[in-house]
C-alpha cells in the first residue's frame, strides 16, 4: 500500500482511487484511515525533502518581511509571495474538505466511482496536449490563480480524481508555466496532507493496525514518492503530462468492468 500511494500521490493517475481498488482487492472489509495518515506522512516526507531548497526560501523570506521595518511588500520577495499564494490556495481547499469530508467518505470505498472518476482524471489530464507551449507564460502566482487552483486541489477530494492531474492542468490552463505549475501543486499539497492527516487521525486505530505495517506503509510511501516526484517533475518540464491519460482510462475502464 506504501507502494502504490508512493506512485500514485505524486504521479497523475489519483492515489487515492488506486488505494480504494487495491483495497478490495487485497480483501479489506473497509477503508483503515489510520494506514492512509501514515502513507500520506511519508509523502508529506517525501515533498518536503523534495522541495527543502524552496521551503528555507519561503521561510527565510518570511521572516524578512515580518521583521519590524521591513518592507512588507511581497511581490519583492518572490518566495514570500509564493508562501502568502499557498496560504490563500488553501483556503477553498480547507472549505470543500471540511464541508463535504462525510458524504465524500461515504462513497470512498465505491469501487465504481473510482473507475468513472479515472476516466475523467484522463480526460484532464489528457487536455495538457491542446495547451500550445506559448500559453504557458506566467512566472507569479497571482491571489485568484491561487484560489482556482486550490479550488481544483479540493475538488480532488473524489477518489478516483487526482490531486496532482487537477491542480496542475488548472495551473497551465491559466498560463502558468510548466516548472511553476508543477512546484506550485505540490507545495499546495503540503497544508492539504497535514489537514487531511488531522481530520483522520485516530490513536485507538494504532492497536487495530499494529506499528510495525503502519512504519513499514510510511517508509515505503515516502522512499517511493521521492523517486516518482523527481519523476513526474521531469515529465511536467517536458510538457508530456499527457501520457498518463492512456492508463487512466484503461484502469478506469477496467475497473467498471470488474465492478460490473
Amino acid at each position: 500500500m506504501g507502494i502504490i500511494q508512493g506512485l500514485a500521490e505524486f504521479l497523475p493517475v489519483s492515489s487515492s482511487g488506486h488505494l480504494v481498488i487495491f483495497k478490495n482487492l487485497l480483501g479489506f472489509k473497509e477503508p483503515e484511515l489510520l494506514l492512509d495518515v501514515s502513507l500520506h506522512l511519508g509523502t508529506l516526507l517525501a515533498v518536503c525533502i523534495y522541495f527543502r531548497s524552496d521551503l528555507k526560501k519561503m521561510i527565510a523570506e518570511l521572516w524578512e518581511v515580518a521583521m519590524p521595518g521591513a518592507d512588507h511588500r511581497f511581490r519583492l520577495k518572490p518566495h514570500a509571495s509564493l508562501a502568502l499564494m499557498v496560504v490563500v490556495g488553501s483556503i477553498p481547499t480547507a472549505f470543500i474538505g471540511i464541508i463535504f469530508k462525510t458524504p465524500l467518505e461515504r462513497v470512498f470505498g465505491s469501487v465504481t466511482t473510482v473507475g468513472v472518476m479515472l476516466v475523467i482524471t484522463g480526460i484532464i489530464v489528457g487536455s495538457t496536449r491542446l495547451i500550445p507551449k506559448a500559453h504557458e507564460k506566467l512566472t507569479r502566482v497571482g491571489p485568484l490563480m491561487a484560489l482556482a487552483i486550490g479550488t481544483a486541489q479540493g475538488l480532488a477530494i473524489m477518489p478516483g480524481i487526482s490531486r496532482s492531474g487537477a491542480t496542475i492542468v488548472c495551473a497551465l490552463l491559466l498560463g502558468l508555466n510548466r516548472e511553476l505549475a508543477g512546484r506550485f501543486s505540490f507545495l499546495l499539497s503540503i497544508p492539504a496532507i497535514i489537514g487531511a492527516v488531522v481530520l483522520q487521525f485516530d490513536m485507538e486505530a494504532i492497536t487495530r493496525v499494529g506499528v510495525a505495517p503502519l512504519m513499514l506503509g510510511f517508509a515505503s510511501s515516502a522512499l517511493i514518492g521521492f523517486m516518482a516526484l523527481a519523476l513526474l517533475m521531469g515529465i511536467v518540464k517536458k510538457g508530456h503530462f499527457y501520457y498518463f491519460a492512456p492508463y487512466c482510462w484503461a484502469v478506469g475502464v477496467f475497473t467498471l468492468i470488474f465492478t460490473w
